[in-house]
């Protein structure tokens, strides 16, 4: 019996890992890092072995199911696509284009086809009503990055291989191998870094994984973080002279004392009351950071899923543009990858509010609406309201604010159609589900990821094993999707008829080969697969001012919508008293989906309340016992777990379990239910420049069961 070896990417996380995967006649193995990847060097994380189980799970669907009177029923691709079709073309007819909703999941984008041609067909649909997993996470990077830059998708990652001082606002890469920052093994990186004799420092409520082999931990009440910065700044801003470094010529020196008359009020007074941190720490921690040779501030999602998400993502590149650590080696510096799907679009018109939900009035972003909004927009009735749903790799019973709400909705439907593999608690409200070949059998190349990548590289890989007879790719998926939504639309010019048309015999393949040879290293595909390990482009480089899409390519410093944001300071919720919830990852885990993974799941249970042992005492609640935790919107009982890696008054909950619904078909995640935090999470709690949610920092009681 022969063993074959074959190198690809791990599609599971941001991370991009490596993988050496070993195979006897449709067998997996072995899976091992890749030790001649020229980015992970070898490295991987547990659920990389996922990747067989997934392949392997009995419970993956591979055909199109149909919901029946009397259960589910295996059906024909052609029937499938038809229904589909018909039944969303009949609902635009009978009540609006607007009356179709659509929801991506996160784990869109870890899917090449899924990101290339899901796109068409949500154009196809003509709805306004697009949501999706970027607003529960991540929409206040992309509103700092477009006000600033010119482009909701130029974020800065941090260049941690390179840098001195690394400031760690609401973030534990050490778990999530980044998050808006490809990075695999952060561990060696953030070794490396203290090695040189540089130093780590982690603000962040929970003394996370990453904080406890950082240099420095420091607690933070939920939400305040928007207090730590301003005084950062501010600090900042007080010395002597400032040493912008490139930047000089790309800031309008005006802005500059326009920002320090804007936030001279929120002094370290004022930031240690917010975020009890003590004053005289907070001094201290800016002077290191000044100081540092090279530093670099990252928030993320403990920053971005709060009221002031936006507010905070902008002053982290305040902090580090003021303190010269933009757009330099050791700082925030943009990837130049390799197949770039950022264009030029200099003076673009801000994508920003130029719709708004029916419902709540919340503004759309770059063609979406705040996902916390998608519960109204199906169960208000009136012009507009949705009654048909397409979703799409994702699971937001799970993973969007008050997923009990939105459970709800989603029975009242007339129609639903699920693109998934699993049949879980989202997609058991479908009427047609629609599986992709998945992982192992598809190719893999990171359109997204290596637009975030703290080095250069780049990467093709082919199918380990060949999909089923019978089965398609996500890309055939979508691309009949659309053709059948289009049938009959098409315009009557030959030559504008023949451009929609051949879209339809493109694939991936086609698509990666133009854009690399269109992209700034001039590669081909063949080139890019012949590399089986990877291709090392080099270490991220200054991309400013030819990055840059702002009008006269200069940085944006103090953008009118921050402004006029930070009012709302004033009226900040008071949350004394409050026992404030935080949500956490896991190394084994990645929301929802990889639940029904044995060895990812096994162990002990994860799905547990930490608490802090004084506040415990206060609640004469011990280890194990099982508590009742209830917000506005919900009660969850799970049992508690005691530690001082919390701060007093925090607790934390894991997001992505809750597998205890009905109807749903994954056995190992129904043997190993947890609760979802997200049946606590209040829809109501957003940043309101974006609609963002905000999932941390969630007011709770915690009681004993009786």
């Amino acid at each position: 019996m022969s063993t074959n070896t074959h190198y690809r990417n791990c599609n599971l996380c941001e991370a991009m890992c490596g993988l050496e995967i070993k195979t006897e006649n449709k067998k997996v193995v072995a899976i091992r890092g890749d030790k001649e990847d020229p980015f992970s060097r070898g490295h991987l994380c547990p659920k990389a072995l996922g990747m067989k189980d997934i392949y392997e799970d009995p419970d993956r669907l591979k055909f199109p199911l149909k919901k029946t009177a009397t259960g589910w029923e295996q059906i024909s691709w052609e029937a499938a696509f038809d229904e589909v079709a018909n039944k969303l073309k009949d609902i635009a007819r009978k009540y609006g284009d607007n009356a179709i909703g659509v929801y991506q999941g996160n784990p869109s984008v870890h899917n090449l086809g899924t990101t290339l041609f899901s796109p068409n067909f949500v154009r196809s649909l003509k709805t306004k009503n697009r949501f999706s997993a970027t607003s529960v996470d991540q929409l206040p990077h992309h509103l700092a990055a477009m006000e600033m830059f010119g482009h909701p998708a130029l974020m800065p990652v941090p260049d941690i291989d390179r840098t001195d001082f690394w400031l760690i606002l609401g973030g534990n890469p050490l778990v999530s191998n980044g998050s808006i920052m490809t990075a695999p093994d952060v561990g060696k990186r953030l070794r490396a870094i203290k090695e040189r004799g540089g130093k780590v420092v982690v603000v962040d409520p929970r003394r996370t994984e990453t904080a406890d082999k950082s240099s420095q931990h420091i607690f933070i009440k939920p939400g305040t973080d928007v207090w730590l910065l301003l005084a950062m700044v501010n600090e900042v801003l007080e010395q002597p002279k400032l040493n912008l470094r490139h930047l000089t010529n790309l800031i309008d020196a005006s802005q500059i004392n326009q920002l320090k008359d804007l936030i001279k009020e929120y002094n370290l007074d004022i930031a240690a009351e917010k975020t009890g941190i003590p004053k005289a720490t907070i001094k201290q921690l800016t002077a290191d950071f000044i100081k540092a040779g090279a530093a670099v501030c990252y928030g993320r999602m403990g920053v971005s899923t709060q009221l002031f998400g936006s507010l905070c993502q902008w002053l982290v590149h305040c902090l580090n543009i003021l303190t010269g650590n933009m757009d330099r080696a050791g700082g925030f510096m943009l990837p130049s990858p390799a197949f770039d799907p950022v264009r030029p679009s200099k003076g673009k018109k801000r994508q920003l509010g130029r719709w708004k939900s029916r419902v709540r009035g919340l503004p759309e972003f770059n063609g979406e609406i705040p996902s916390v909004t998608l519960a109204d927009e199906i169960l208000t009735a009136g012009e507009g309201q949705i009654k048909a749903m397409v979703t799409s790799c994702g699971n937001p019973v799970l993973s969007v604010p008050n997923g009990g709400k939105l459970d709800e909705a989603f029975e009242s439907l007339e129609f639903m159609v699920c693109v998934d593999i699993y049949l879980n608690e989202t997609t058991r409200h479908a009427d047609i589900i629609l599986p992709p070949a998945t992982g192992l059998e598809v190719p893999h190349f990171d359109i997204g990821f290596n637009q975030l990548s703290i080095r250069n590289v780049v990467k093709y890989s082919d199918p380990v094993f060949e999909k089923d007879a019978g089965a398609k790719y996500d890309y055939e998926i979508f691309q009949e999707l659309t053709r059948r939504m289009q049938v009959g639309d098409l315009p009557t010019e030959e030559a504008s008829r023949q451009k929609i048309l051949a879209q339809y015999s493109l694939t991936p393949a086609m698509i990666l080969d133009g854009g690399l040879q269109k992209g700034e290293y001039g590669l081909s595909l063949a080139e890019v697969k012949a590399a089986e390990h990877g291709l090392d482009l080099g270490p991220l480089k200054p991309r400013f001012p030819e990055r840059l899409q702002t009008e006269g390519q200069t940085i944006n410093l103090v953008p009118e919508i921050f402004q006029e944001d930070l009012k709302r300071l004033k009226d900040a919720p008071d949350t004394n008293g409050h026992l404030l919830m935080i949500g956490r990852r896991h190394l084994r885990s990645n929301n929802s989906w990889m639940h029904n993974s044995q060895r990812l799941v096994k162990g002990g249970d994860r799905c547990t309340i930490l608490m802090h042992p004084t506040d415990a005492a206060a609640r004469n609640l011990t280890a194990g016992q099982k508590v009742a935790v209830n917000s506005r919107v919900g009660q969850v009982e799970l049992p508690v777990e005691i530690s001082a890696e919390m701060m007093e008054g925090v607790v934390s909950i894991p997001h992505g379990w809750g597998h205890g619904r009905k109807r749903i078909k994954m056995k190992v995640a129904e043997a190993h239910p947890g609760v979802s935090m997200n049946d606590l999470t209040d829809e109501l709690l957003i940043d309101e420049l974006t609609g963002n949610a905000a999932v941390n920092g969630v007011p709770v009681e915690v009681g004993a069961v009786a």
